[in-house]
């Protein structure tokens, strides 16, 4: 059965970006600054939200490559590193999928 995008199963499922793909997470106006186009990520983002996925980005990469976070999709919440989250959630029996 499908409500929406959500499928009703029991599936959770925690999202980290980092490196280049903060760029995907950006908000509308400082996407469409940097690459002219409007964010197609935005959408697929709130959707995955309202499904119940938790969705962190990097703070140090953030920190690293001074973005600020308020440029970000209201969607995602600022880990202080992509290692801890992948490393907490792991320990929790979730599987890293690296792409």
């Amino acid at each position: 059965m499908w409500r929406g995008w959500c499928a009703v199963v029991k599936r959770k499922v925690r999202n980290c970006f980092h490196g280049p793909a903060i760029n995907g997470i950006l908000d509308e106006a400082h996407y469409r600054e940097k690459f002219g186009v409007s964010n197609p990520n935005l959408k697929v983002l709130s959707q995955l939200k309202k499904c119940g996925t938790e969705m962190f980005v990097c703070g140090q990469n953030l920190a690293a490559d001074k973005i600020d976070p308020k440029t970000l999709s209201p969607n995602v919440e600022i880990a202080t590193d992509a290692l801890i989250v992948l490393m907490t959630y792991q320990n929790n029996g979730y599987s890293l999928l690296s792409f």
